[in-house]
């Protein structure tokens, strides 16, 4: 990688609070403007620069990778979808459908193409919504899936909006729980630093007493490793996350 050209998008805010200067573009070499990235099998294109961070969240790759093993012949969820990347995993690994919801157009429009690049697109629908309303909607219809993902933007941004952002929180997991068929997985993450591990577990842990179920803790899930956590920089450990299942 000494040679390898090197894209940086750095943003405003944590520029502004650690006091270093914002860089946008190529910091070392060229390339293009739209690459394509493989992962595990399932294909990405990426336009550098645009979207969240550089386009594609790599910090979540060994979950995307995990949902493949679960979502054989199931129908699956894929709520605060981005770039369908969970959905796209899942379908590869023979998912029946992938219902993808997401409330950003431009994200929408990625995940379209992410699943035709692919060949996934027919097995998927990709909804521009609320994801909040399209929950309760679904509770309401009565819909239910096997593998559902909960992969939400930061709630809590500073330690002000932690109530609220419980409040979110337990809002998606009840309403998952309660969409979730007998021996369905939930994957389900908050990458807000400001909500804790232990906060998370216990927001959860209320969202299954509410919807009246008792999943078990297959696994707790985190941040690949190439994301490391720095014991004397708790920030460092953002992405904390939960794989249940029901009985």
């Amino acid at each position: 990688l000494d040679d390898a050209p090197v894209f940086a998008v750095d943003e405003d805010a944590a520029a502004r609070l650690e006091g270093f200067e914002v860089v946008r573009g190529w910091i070392r070499g060229a390339g293009p403007e739209t690459v394509e990235v493989d992962e595990d099998g399932v294909r990405f294109a990426v336009t550098l620069g645009t979207g969240h961070k550089t386009g594609l969240y790599l910090d979540q790759r060994e979950n995307r990778v995990r949902i493949a093993g679960l979502a054989a012949g199931r129908d699956v969820l894929d709520a605060f979808c981005y770039t369908a990347g969970f959905a796209g995993h899942a379908l590869r690994g023979g998912a029946r459908r992938a219902v993808c919801i997401e409330s950003s157009p431009e994200a929408i429009a990625a995940a379209r193409r992410n699943l035709a690049l692919n060949g996934l697109a027919a097995r998927a629908e990709i909804q521009a919504v609320n994801v909040f309303d399209e929950l309760r909607r679904l509770e309401r219809a009565g819909a239910r899936f096997g593998v559902i993902v909960l992969d939400p933007p930061p709630f809590a941004r500073s330690r002000s909006a932690i109530p609220a952002a419980s409040r979110g929180y337990k809002e998606i997991n009840l309403r998952a729980l309660r969409i979730l068929e007998p021996g369905g997985h939930l994957l389900t993450f908050s990458c807000s630093h400001h909500v804790s591990n232990s906060l998370f577990e216990d927001i959860c842990r209320e969202a299954a007493a509410d919807a009246h179920v008792r999943p078990r803790v297959v696994a707790h899930l985190t941040q690949s490793p190439d994301h490391p956590v720095l014991l004397n920089v708790p920030e460092t450990h953002y992405l904390k996350g939960l794989h249940l299942q029901l009985p």
